[in-house]
């Protein structure tokens, strides 16, 4: 139960990411296949984070202590075109238009994942 309202609330905080971030779309042919494609993009980018970000942390905790942390965004970014790609390559309607707008979109879907999860409670998280 946990990981789908953690899916849940990917894909919302995407869904809003595609609204304030000019340059990261979702152009499904209807509502529903819009919102499938959300979902599916949420899982690619949970699974990208769950399986590369420890990784990368590992092998450049130097750039993380060099540039106090910053280098993070980054990373995050690089990890959103990540996404991006495979999604691509799944044939999924989900573009990212360059660095910059997967850098403020990454940035946008963690302040919004944070402020959802603010919001639901931890009894329904597990």
């Amino acid at each position: 139960m946990g990981f789908l309202i953690r899916l849940a609330i990917t894909a919302v905080a995407l869904w809003i990411t595609t609204l304030i971030v000019p340059g990261v779309e979702v152009s499904g042919r209807s509502g529903a296949n819009t919102a499938l494609t959300l979902i599916v993009v949420a899982l690619i980018f949970g699974v990208v984070n769950a399986v590369l970000k420890p990784l990368i942390q590992v092998v450049g905790c130097v750039f993380y202590l060099l540039t106090l942390g910053l280098f993070a965004l980054v990373v995050n970014a690089l990890l959103f075109l990540l996404t991006d790609w495979i999604a691509g390559v799944l044939d999924l309607p989900f573009q990212v238009d360059g660095f910059w707008a997967a850098f403020w979109g990454a940035i946008v879907m963690a302040v919004v994942t944070w402020l959802i999860s603010v919001v639901v409670p931890d009894s329904l998280e597990g």
